[in-house]
Parts: C-alpha cells; sequence; structure tokens
C-alpha cells in the first residue's frame, strides 16, 4: 500500500473513513454555493501505515475534480536544507518563466521571496527579516491559489519538512478555511521534531481533529495475500502474514511481493517462512538483503542514502566511487529488491532522480553505514554538489556532517552557503553553517571574520549570543580595520537594541579612542552620539549636547556619517527645546538628498528622528511624507517585524498629535501586533503599547487603556532606552485619568530627575510638567501655576503653536477664575493655526464652559467628534444640554 513509485493504483483498504473525509472537503472545496471553503486535513501515524498511499489517492482525486496540486515532500537527509519544502510546492509554478515575466508575477516581493524559492539570486543590500519573508510567501501562495482556484496543497512526511518552511505553514495553514485551498499533511506524530511543534496543533485550530491511521485487520491483510499471490492463499497463512507484520500496511504489501517473487506458495505449511520474509525487509534484515546484491550495489545503496531524495544518479555514482555501467546496475538491483523505485511511466531516471521505495528503507541503509564511511560520504557527496553546479547551500548539508579538518575549502563553501541563505532570509541556517565553518577551524587570520558573521546570523534570534561572538571576535588578532569597524558598530548595536544602551556608548567611546583614520573616528562619533541621544540615564547630557553641536556646525554633510551628525543634532536640539527653527534648519540639511530608512550599513534611527522633529514642529504633513516613503521601503526590504511596527506605531502617534485619534488607533493596534511577534518588554513592544495606550486616553477610554495596561504588565521597570511618548510620562497619565494625583504626581517627579539633567526642556516632546501641575494643584495650587508658567514659557521659547495652547490651556484650568478665559482665549488663537485638532477640541470646550457660550461648546464637539474623541464629544454635548435647560 505503501510503495511510493512502483506499485500502480490499487485498492485502499479499511480506509474509507479517511476517504469519505477527503471526499467530503473535496466537496466544499470545488462546490460552488455559499458553503463552498477550502481546509485542513493532517493524516496522522507512525512509519508504514500508508500515509503516503492515502496522499496519493488525495491527488488523484484532486487532479480528476481539476484541482491545481501542489506537493511537497520533506526529507530526513533534507531538514538542515532552508525552504526544501517551500521550493517543491512553488517553484514548479513559477520556474523558467524569463525574469521580466517573473518580476511582474511577483511584483514587489520579487527581491524577498526569490532567493528563498530559488528563482533568483540574492540582490545586495540588507536582507528581509523571517517575517518579512513569511508574509511573502504568505502572498505568494495566496496568490497562486486566487489565480488557480481550487488547489490542494499535500505535504508529505511533514516531520521532516524544514523548520523555515514548516512554521511559515504552520502560520498560514489557518487562512486555508477562507481561501479555495485545502491543505492536506501527513506527518508521524511521535517523530514531529521541536520546531514543528506547532504544526500538531493545526488540525484542532482549523476545527477538525487529525486523521490517525490505524494497522490493518487480519481481514484487510488477508484479502490484500490473496489479491496478490491467489485467491487459493490458505486461513492460516493469511493469519501468519498479519501477525509477522502487525498490519502494517507497507510491511503487508512488501511481505506479499516477496512471497510471489519467491514462488512461497500461500498454504499453512509455508507459514513459518514468513517471519525470516518479514526481517529482511527492515533493520538487519535488510542490510543482509542489500549485501548480497554485491560490494558495488551496496556503495551506491549508501550514496544515494545519504544524497536523501530525488537522487541524481551521476552524482550517486561520483559519490560511490562506481562508474556509470556500475551505476545503472545497481540502479537495476536495487530497483529489483525493492528497494529503489521504478521510475514514474515515460520518465527518465535523470528527469526526476531515484528514490527510494520508501522512507524506513533509506532510514534503516543510512544508519547501517559504519560511521567513519558515512562521514566520508558526506565529504564526498558536499565536492559532488558543488561540482554539479548545484551550489554551496546544497553542499552545506553535507559538511554539517563531517568532521573538522582543517580544510580551507570547507570553511570558504560554509560561509558562502550562510551568506546565500542569510541574505535569503534563512539566519539559522546561516548560523548553524558559520558554527560549524568556526570548528574546522578556518586560517588564523579568517578567525574574526568567521565570528563576525557568526555575530550577523545569530542577530535577530538570540542577541546575548550575538555580543558574545562579536567580542570574541574583536579578541582575535588581525589587521583589517574596515573588518574591526564593522565589528564594534555592530556590537554596538546589538547592545543598544538589547537596553545596554551605556554599555554601547563605552564600547565605541573606546573605539574613537583608538581610531586614527579622520573619517573612520567619525563613523564612530556618529554612532556613539545615536545611542547616547536613547540613553535615558545618560551621564552627562549636556556635555555631548555641546560637542555634537560644535561638531555638526562645521560639517558640510558631504557624506551620509556627516548626515547623520547633522540629524542627531536636529534630534538633539528639538530635545533640549530650542527654537524649532534650529532644529527644522538641521533636518533640511539632511535631507537635501535622499535619506534612506533602509540602509544596509546603518540603523533607521537617525532617518526617523529628522522625520519626528518636522512632526513636534508642527509640519505634519513633511512628517507624513517621510513616514510614508520609510515604510514603504521597509516593505520593499521585507522587514515586517520591528521595522514595520516602529514605523506603524510612530505614525500612530503622528496622527494622534494631528487629532486623528481613530486613524491613530488603527495604525497603533497594527504597530502592536507586530510587536507582540518581536518579543514583548523590547523598545519595539515599549513603543506601541505607550502610544495606543496615549491614543486610547486622548479617546477617553480609560478604562481600555488600563486593561491594556495590565495585559502587557505596563510600568516599572522602564525602559532604559528614550521612548516617545515617554512611557512613565504616559504612565503618570494613566493614573491621572484614573484620579490617582498623589501616585501620577510621583511618577512625574521621577520624570523630572532623570530629564531635567539631561537638559530635555521641550513641553512639545514631554509635557510632565503641565501634568504635574494638574496632579498636585488640587493640595498645591502656586506650585501647580509655577509648574505651568515654567511649561507655557518653555513653549513659547521653542515656538510651535501646538505646544504653546496646550501649554496655555492647562495653565488656565491651575489659574485663578479671573485670568482663565484669556489663557483660554489665546490657547485657541495658537491651536487654530496648529495641526493639534483634539488639543484644539478640547481647548474651545474648556473655553466655551467658561464663558458658558454654546456656539463654542457646539464647536468644540464638532471638533471632537472629527477627532474620534469620544468623551469629550460626550460631555461636551452634555454641557450643551445643561445650557439649553438653565436658559429655558
Amino acid at each position: 500500500m505503501t510503495d511510493r513509485r512502483t506499485r500502480t493504483r490499487r485498492t485502499l483498504f479499511e480506509r474509507e473513513t479517511e476517504l469519505v473525509v477527503v471526499d467530503e472537503a473535496l466537496d466544499r472545496l470545488t462546490g460552488t454555493g455559499p458553503d463552498a471553503a477550502g481546509g485542513l486535513l493532517a493524516l496522522s501515524g507512525p512509519a508504514g501505515l500508508g500515509k503516503t498511499t492515502l496522499l496519493a489517492e488525495v491527488r488523484r482525486r484532486a487532479l480528476a475534480r481539476s484541482c491545481t496540486l501542489l506537493a511537497a515532500r520533506g526529507g530526513e537527509q533534507e531538514q538542515g536544507q532552508p525552504f526544501h519544502v517551500a521550493r517543491q510546492l512553488i517553484q514548479p509554478q513559477l520556474a523558467g518563466r524569463p525574469e521580466a515575466e517573473l518580476r511582474a508575477a511577483l511584483g514587489s516581493w520579487y527581491s524577498i521571496v526569490g532567493p528563498a524559492l530559488g528563482l533568483c539570486a540574492p540582490e545586495q543590500g540588507a536582507p528581509p527579516d523571517p517575517q518579512g519573508l513569511r508574509d511573502g510567501l504568505d502572498w505568494v501562495l495566496t496568490h497562486l491559489t486566487v489565480q488557480r482556484a481550487p488547489v490542494v496543497l499535500v505535504l508529505d512526511d511533514a516531520h521532516w519538512a524544514d523548520p523555515e518552511s514548516l512554521g511559515w505553514l504552520a502560520a498560514f495553514a489557518p487562512r486555508a478555511e477562507h481561501l479555495p485551498l485545502l491543505l492536506v499533511t501527513a506527518y508521524r506524530p511521535d517523530e514531529l521534531p521541536a520546531h514543528a511543534e506547532a504544526f500538531r496543533t493545526l488540525p484542532g485550530r482549523a476545527g477538525r481533529r487529525p486523521l490517525s491511521l490505524a494497522p490493518l485487520t487480519e481481514a484487510a491483510v488477508a484479502t490484500l495475500v490473496r489479491e496478490t499471490v491467489g485467491t487459493h492463499a490458505e486461513d492460516a497463512f493469511c493469519h501468519e502474514a498479519w501477525a509477522v507484520t502487525t498490519g502494517n500496511p507497507f510491511e503487508a504489501v512488501e511481505l506479499t511481493a516477496k512471497v510471489r517473487a519467491h514462488g512461497i506458495t500461500p498454504v499453512e505449511s509455508s507459514a513459518p517462512l514468513l517471519h525470516d520474509l518479514a526481517a529482511a525487509q527492515r533493520g538487519s534484515g535488510l542490510v543482509t538483503r542489500l549485501q548480497s546484491l554485491g560490494p558495488s550495489t551496496v556503495r551506491f545503496a549508501w550514496a544515494c542514502a545519504v544524497l536523501g531524495t530525488a537522487i541524481p544518479r551521476q552524482i550517486a555514482a561520483r559519490v560511490a566511487g562506481v562508474g556509470a555501467e556500475e551505476a545503472a546496475d545497481a540502479t537495476w538491483r536495487l530497483r529489483d529488491a525493492r528497494i529503489l523505485s521504478a521510475p514514474p511511466a515515460d520518465t527518465e531516471d535523470e528527469a526526476t532522480g531515484l528514490e527510494f521505495v520508501h522512507p524506513l528503507i533509506a532510514t534503516a541503509i543510512y544508519r547501517a553505514i559504519p560511521d567513519a564511511l558515512r562521514v566520508a560520504l558526506h565529504g564526498k557527496a558536499a565536492v559532488a554538489v558543488v561540482d554539479a553546479g548545484l551550489g554551496s547551500s546544497s553542499a552545506a548539508r553535507h559538511l554539517l556532517e563531517t568532521h573538522p579538518e582543517n580544510d580551507p575549502w570547507v570553511v570558504r563553501t560554509l560561509r558562502e552557503a550562510a551568506a546565500e541563505n542569510l541574505r535569503a532570509g534563512a539566519p539559522e541556517a546561516a548560523r548553524r553553517q558559520l558554527a560549524r565553518a568556526l570548528q574546522e577551524p578556518p586560517d588564523f587570520g579568517e578567525r574574526a571574520a568567521v565570528l563576525y558573521e557568526l555575530g550577523c546570523a545569530s542577530l535577530l534570534t538570540e542577541p546575548a549570543t550575538t555580543v558574545n561572538h562579536l567580542r570574541a571576535a574583536l579578541a582575535e588578532p588581525f589587521d583589517d580595520p574596515a573588518l574591526r569597524q564593522g565589528i564594534v558598530i555592530r556590537l554596538a548595536q546589538v547592545l543598544a537594541h538589547s537596553d545596554h544602551l551605556r554599555a554601547a556608548s563605552e564600547l565605541l567611546a573606546a573605539e574613537i579612542a583608538r581610531a586614527h583614520d579622520p573619517r573612520v573616528r567619525l563613523r564612530l562619533q556618529s554612532e556613539q552620539f545615536m545611542w547616547d541621544a536613547f540613553d535615558a540615564a545618560e551621564p552627562d547630557s549636556p556635555a555631548r549636547s555641546r560637542r555634537l553641536a560644535k561638531l555638526a556646525d562645521r560639517l558640510a554633510g558631504r557624506d551620509l556619517t556627516e548626515r547623520y551628525v547633522i540629524g542627531l543634532r536636529a534630534w538633539d536640539a528639538c530635545l533640549r527645546g530650542e527654537p524649532r527653527e534650529v532644529s527644522l534648519h538641521h533636518a533640511g540639511r539632511v535631507l537635501e538628498q535622499p535619506f534612506s530608512w533602509a540602509h544596509e550599513d546603518r540603523g533607521f534611527e537617525v532617518p526617523v528622528l529628522a522625520a519626528m522633529v518636522h512632526m513636534y514642529a508642527d509640519l505634519p504633513g513633511r512628517a507624513e511624507e517621510l513616514f510614508e516613503a520609510g515604510t514603504a521601503e521597509f516593505e520593499r526590504m521585507g522587514w515586517h517585524g520591528a521595522h514595520l511596527s516602529f514605523a506603524y506605531s510612530l505614525r500612530a502617534y503622528l496622527r494622534h498629535r494631528r487629532g486623528r485619534l481613530t486613524e491613530a488607533e488603527e495604525l497603533a493596534r497594527a504597530g502592536l501586533r507586530l510587536a507582540e511577534r518581536v518579543g514583548r518588554r523590547t523598545p519595539v513592544h515599549w513603543y506601541a503599547i505607550t502610544i495606543l495606550i496615549t491614543t486610547l486616553l486622548g479617546r477617553g477610554r480609560t478604562e481600555e487603556a488600563w486593561q491594556l495596561a495590565r495585559e502587557h504588565e505596563y510600568g516599572e521597570p522602564f525602559p532604559a532606552a528614550v521612548v516617545f511618548p515617554d512611557s512613565q510620562t504616559v504612565y503618570a497619565e494613566l493614573l491621572l485619568a484614573a484620579g490617582d494625583r498623589k501616585a501620577a504626581a510621583a511618577e512625574l517627579e521621577a520624570v523630572d530627575r532623570r530629564l531635567s539633567p539631561r537638559g530635555i526642556q521641550n513641553p512639545a516632546w514631554c509635557p510632565w510638567r503641565l501634568l504635574l501641575a494638574r496632579a498636585v494643584a488640587p493640595e498645591d495650587p502656586a506650585r501647580a501655576r509655577t509648574l505651568a508658567d515654567e511649561a507655557l514659557q518653555r513653549a513659547r521659547a521653542y515656538g510651535a503653536p501646538s505646544a504653546i495652547g496646550q501649554a496655555l490651556r492647562v495653565s488656565a484650568e491651575v489659574a485663578p477664575p479671573e485670568r482663565r478665559a484669556a489663557l483660554l482665549t489665546e490657547a485657541v488663537t495658537h491651536l487654530e493655526d496648529s495641526p493639534a485638532a483634539h488639543e484644539l477640541a478640547r481647548a474651545l470646550a474648556a473655553l466655551g464652559t467658561e464663558l458658558r457660550d454654546p456656539d463654542l461648546l457646539t464647536r468644540a464637539r464638532l471638533t471632537a467628534r472629527t477627532c474620534g474623541a469620544d468623551a469629550l464629544e460626550a460631555d461636551t454635548a452634555q454641557a450643551l444640554t445643561a445650557f439649553a435647560r438653565g436658559a429655558s
């Protein structure tokens, strides 16, 4: 029943229940009514229970219904080859097209998914992140499904699928119900590796249990025996056939074939012979049977077992050390012995490659190879596949099975494979290959480069390990200034993104001191200035600001490094509350030329800061332009993790400050969904949560904001990195909205102690004084007025109308009654000249209430409605109703 290639279609014994489920699923898939839908089926069972044969029947029935068929199979030897399964599924649908046609078909995803699918070489530039690549594969499969509906995707031996493909399919599978796609998988439940555990739960998530295949009953085996050797087979003989195979379909099929081949009479007296025949199909019995075929055939079989699936006969011959004629003879012998499958009708071995009859046979033969010889065969296979033009990635999986021998070719091949996989979006595969290259070991002068590449490969998945690799690289004796600079910059980046900004700055300071080349020193200084700017506990921020201003003022922006320094100067001026014209002047110098957000050798932080300068300076249109361009660049690069989350969250904050709160909430939730993929309490998670909470507070949904804060453990300890809006300040605002003025005041005083020594004084960036004034006003009105006056003074110095208007509105809230109307009138005047629509609605509502002016309240209500400030709209409506009653 499970002969994969040699058997013609045969009756499926005792699989009626499973076939009914298959037919029902196909009926739903191909139906035309409202109930038409895709879905997921999973076949589960130990080896040999007929999963592959059942999948073959699924494929036959799908084709009979004119379904498009996508098929793949995991391989025991190919598990470490990234995207092996994904390529089998999708490559046949797209390969062979001219490049122009392929680019048109894949659109913006061409350079992201093309290398992973083996459709094109990786382009220069930063690679896609794993999530971006998965999103691209999702798009390709969805697009194929819609174009060629209905589609049946069949994955056999899913327990042996590579982690990259399996992780993608596990995440994609629930979508099948909403597409004209039936996804059918088969796996051995006891052999699912750790990376495949998510796959085990898929059927349950799709509303259906896996179909667990059972062994055949005695009656089914008897029918199989009589169908194969004749109806005269006696009951005792059939019973023994069932007993020695334990009802395993594969073993039963193989046993009956051997009974027929040996001419055994199927009578009771022959029953004892079945035990030895069955034993010859597995384990040591199979090995003994293989050895009887002769030494050259054994070597050829070993070579095939090492090579895996779809085995090119010429490569197998080279690995085995046999000639073409011997290889052809060995192939014939192995097929005659039912070890290798016969080729499908009308095909040649060169077209499809050689295959074993069953993975059980391949596994048994592979494990029977003597250890030292198996290692040697993998080494020969690596050389053979490279010489055959299959590339370093195909060789790498073999080199991972060899012992270190101080071979430069091995190191070079593994580094090439790792670079290819890293650019294709498979960093974990690259990490394994570079770790093995390090064991070879590389030449003395090459070790630092390998450690650097290993650190880059583990950057996304294991930051702590990356730090260790990069520190080890720096400790190596090597004389390559460019490599050293790259290691230091990457190490500082990893430290900073791991919330160790002080360590990043100290590392760069030490390297700056030893740098002799002025351009190298400037590049390192630009990196140190950037991470210091994000360090919430920077010990000497004013001195750093003076050094930065002095340096930036003498730079002309000749290259990217100079423009980064100037961009940091623009941001520093914004934080310190210098007149907004100063920060805009420097930002304009940076943006005179295109400023990429996805430069391979740079972070995206400074381009983001240049855009934020415009937002705080009340130029949101320009900020929106920059964010839209940056977001599009992230998406083109396939950066769908932290980068895209930052972009969505900060765009949400921009909309929030413009008073477009409904749009802000949608973007903030999109940013949070992406941040959840990266991990909680990471910098990107802090940004997403902080911006969503402040948006919910703006809409008046305080309880929902608190629920979100509790769910995500928002609060102490706050991150070491600067977050905008400031996380602790937003937490205090949350406390203030809940009526806990004392706790809010304590948090805001802590913000004062943290920000004031650093010279961060701009109330447009962090209005902590205004919030603290509101918190302490009932108990200490004099202090509240002092705080509000100081905030107003700093807002006027900065010059943004939105900041001045907000400070005036809060000043009115804590001012004596006789001053409130004047302050609020001025606030409205400034806010009408700003893009801050929500702040304008609040000022109008306060002024309308103060003057008891229904026209102002009506205007406030309409503005609040446009903003999506639901609570403010309700409050003004209530005030209008109260005035109407009083007037009547």
